[in-house]
């Protein structure tokens, strides 16, 4: 059986591959936590891939078309960076195999490098088609170890996508029931307004608890997996960027213009809330940017001031209530904004532009049947800001 000079440099470029495709998965779907180290294969495949789609959905001019189109983004990358870890494992083995002189006997042929990569993806993929044998101990301990790391990595995969739709099923599922208590988009003036009713203020409280929990929740999650990020709602105008904004939009305003027991609870949900956006925000090197314009003008601030005193809530003078509003505009806008940005995402307004309707009040079907779409009067829907 003929044998090819060995090739040192070609085996210890394998190991590398292996070392950094193995670590780098290892970081990806095991460890918990995030990981500051500048290099990462995964990264670096983020960095490149969402940048080019990004390119390509700004060349669409239709606001559907590209929502769905970034919609696909996150669930389809996730898919392909498996197929990169794959991909990495196969080259290395291959070119460990290739590095101890492709000792491997086979039907027809000389064995060379392109043999080595196909033992290497039977091996990998557990095929055993048997027409490719290795020969040499090291060979036969490439295979074996080979053929581990195909099981492992497979069974990684298995565990790992379905814990990622969970997590995204578990953060969409208060998203939705936002829709219903802060309007679509989610807005903080509307938040208070329907909740501004006997016993309202214990409801807000409560709200204001589910989301704490879901904020930190949030941060764990995506701190740890951050292609949850890239997973788009299943509406348009919904999104985890515009609900965490809303609640702290909504937290701020309690803690300036709102003197009751729902106050305390507004602090410790905006602290981790704000949190998530300060941390979140490292994790995608969006440093913080000022926002390029004002999202409560002066126009608004009257209108939300006006609607609170209508409701009993004692806002106190506009303007400390927009000076302390500001302080505290500060804390969490600007990585909102860049997070916002960089996902190609949008942050709500303060109060609602315009009267519209929420999402579970609009179907296609009613719009052609005239149902209901005229059930406005529900949740408060007929008196908007």
């Amino acid at each position: 059986m003929p044998h090819m000079i060995p090739a040192p440099g070609a085996f210890a470029a394998g190991v590398a591959i292996f070392l950094i495709v193995v670590w780098d998965a290892f970081e990806a779907i095991i460890l918990p936590r995030r990981v500051t180290r500048r290099f990462r294969l995964a990264r670096v495949f983020y960095k490149f891939t969402w940048r080019n789609w990004k390119f390509v959905t700004r060349l669409i001019t239709s606001r559907k078309k590209r929502e769905a189109l970034l919609s696909f983004y996150g669930p389809l990358s996730l898919l392909v960076l498996v197929g990169v870890w794959a991909v990495g494992l196969v080259l290395a083995f291959g070119m460990m195999q290739y590095g101890a002189g492709s000792a491997v006997n086979m039907n027809g042929g000389r064995p060379g490098f392109a043999t080595d990569i196909y033992l290497s993806g039977t091996t990998f993929f557990t095929l055993g088609l048997g027409d490719v044998v290795p020969q040499t101990g090291l060979a036969r301990v490439l295979v074996v170890t080979e053929a581990g790391f195909g099981f492992g990595f497979l069974a990684a995969v298995i565990g790992y996508l379905p814990f990622i739709y969970g997590s995204f099923s578990k953060r969409e599922v208060n998203i939705s029931l936002l829709d219903a208590r802060a309007g679509t988009p989610p807005t903080a003036g509307e938040l208070l307004r329907r909740h501004a009713y006997p016993g309202g203020s214990e409801a807000l409280r409560q709200l204001f608890k589910d989301w704490e929990f879901w904020a930190a929740e949030l941060m764990e999650s995506h701190l740890s997996y951050p292609v949850l990020a890239f997973f788009r709602s299943q509406h348009d105008n919904q999104s985890w960027i515009a609900a965490l904004t809303a609640i702290l939009d909504s937290c701020a305003l309690v803690k300036v213009a709102v003197a009751d027991t729902c106050r305390r609870q507004a602090e410790l949900t905006f602290a981790i809330a704000r949190h998530a956006a300060v941390d979140l925000s490292q994790v995608f090197k969006t440093p913080p940017h000022v926002l390029p314009y004002n999202r409560l003008p002066p126009e608004d601030l009257k209108r939300l001031h006006d609607k609170l005193a209508q409701h009993g809530l004692k806002p106190g003078k506009i303007e400390e209530m927009g000076e302390r509003l500001a302080e505290l505009r500060k804390m969490y806008e600007p990585y909102l904004f860049s997070l916002a940005e960089y996902l190609s995402l949008s942050l709500p307004p303060w109060i609602p532009a315009a009267k519209g309707k929420d999402n579970w009040q609009t179907t296609a079907w009613g719009r052609s049947a005239g149902l209901v779409e005229k059930e406005g009067a529900a949740i408060g829907a007929d008196d908007h800001f």
